[in-house]
């Protein structure tokens, strides 16, 4: 009886190290290399190790199905040559069973360790190691990397057969990307669901990956509501134009609006004035940046970012100006656009069920103001 026991330990042990084995090779596999990469980073050992078990797969894949064959190899035997026979006695004493002990008994024997195996050795292993993939590639990674070096040679042979096999097949890996764009819209979606991101944060991240893929015709002011001035104009046609639009930056042009000199801010206008010096577009205004009007606006930002400059023309293939667009234009294309100063001081009135009526957006309005004051941010030139 005692014999039994310890058997019966025997395959308990091997099927805890079929789980072992089981856990760590989903754990590898599905632990994401970012974070992996991110602990190494930071001097821990073992992450290192699990990032270099993730970018051999051949190696560390043939090592666990070493230790998984080695194991069922183990309980089989066990199992079929000892626990069998010693059950096949108590089933032979029963009359009717005689006949069948053995193949009973050897049928008894193989579903128990099948269902062990699969509960004990599988799921339960491979449960743990998809809750916290990452810790478990760490907490296992220096003995797998050992194991390997042990059986290299078998590894070695393994990992050959496999690629050459792979090579008949037609198999090419492709290059692996760490995180596509893909994976990250997923992401949102899921964090978005979970609760761990609102609708804003999804938006923005959203809208920001498009960037590379929207051309900047889309998000400018087309030429005919742009407001030019003529560099010749007098200062009461500039102010004029100035104060009915609202706007800060302003093309200026010299005899058509095809040949634009410069590009002035309301800012330096105010400084001359305030200064008590004449007003005058030539020595005011700035070079124009112009950019071709299939750039992207990714590659617009990185224009802006060169230049220092947060206003461009926008040309056409014959490079006549089509329209304008400005950094605040770009921010809108990430977050949303932005309600002008007179959407935002307009009241909206709503009739409550008791008769009142109830002011929403004033309120809001009534309550930035009691924030304080705030930096202006200069507008772009729209219509």
């Amino acid at each position: 009886m005692n014999q039994v026991v310890f058997e019966i330990i025997i395959i308990f042990l091997l099927l805890i190290a079929n789980g072992v084995f089981a856990m760590a090779e989903i754990a590898v596999v599905s632990a994401k290399k970012a974070r992996l990469r991110r602990f190494a980073d930071q001097g821990n050992s073992s992450a290192k190790v699990a990032l270099e078990l993730a970018e051999s797969p051949n190696r560390f894949l043939a090592t666990v199905q070493i230790g998984i064959t080695l194991v069922g190899i183990f309980a089989g035997a066990f199992g079929g040559a000892t626990l069998a026979a010693k059950l096949a006695v108590p089933i032979g004493q029963v009359s009717f069973l005689a006949p069948y002990a053995d193949k009973l008994a050897f049928g008894i024997v193989v579903v128990v360790i099948t269902y062990f195996s699969l509960v004990i050795g599988e799921l339960v292993p491979k449960r743990f190691g998809l809750s916290n993939p990452e810790g478990i590639a760490m907490a296992v990674a220096k003995p797998m990397n050992w194991l390997s070096r042990l059986v290299g040679p078998v590894v070695s042979f393994l990992s050959v057969s496999t690629e050459g096999l792979l090579r008949v097949l037609g198999f090419k890996q492709e290059k692996e990307v760490a995180v596509s764009e893909e994976e990250v819209r997923v992401m949102m979606q899921e964090g978005l669901r979970a609760g761990a991101f609102n609708n804003v944060e999804s938006h923005i991240v959203h809208s920001a990956l498009e960037l590379d893929q929207l051309p900047v015709r889309e998000i400018m002011t087309p030429r005919p509501k742009v407001i030019w001035l003529n560099q010749d104009d007098s200062h009461d046609q500039i102010w004029h134009k100035i104060v009915i639009s609202n706007h800060s930056h302003f093309p200026i042009y010299d005899g058509n609006r095809d040949h634009t000199v410069g590009v002035v801010s309301v800012k330096a206008i105010y400084a001359n004035l305030a200064a008590g010096v004449g007003v005058k577009l030539k020595d005011l205004m700035t070079p124009p940046l112009i950019v071709p009007e299939s750039q992207t606006v990714l590659q617009l930002v990185e224009t802006f970012k060169q230049s220092g400059k947060h206003i461009a023309l926008l040309a056409d293939e014959f490079g006549s100006l089509i329209g304008l667009v400005t950094l605040n234009d770009v921010m809108e294309a990430v977050v949303g656009e932005f309600p002008s100063q007179g959407e935002r001081a307009k009241p909206e009135a709503r009739k409550r069920d008791d008769g009142s009526w109830l002011w929403g957006k004033q309120r809001c309005s009534d309550s930035l103001q009691n924030k304080g004051p705030r930096e202006a941010t200069p507008t772009a030139p729209r219509g």
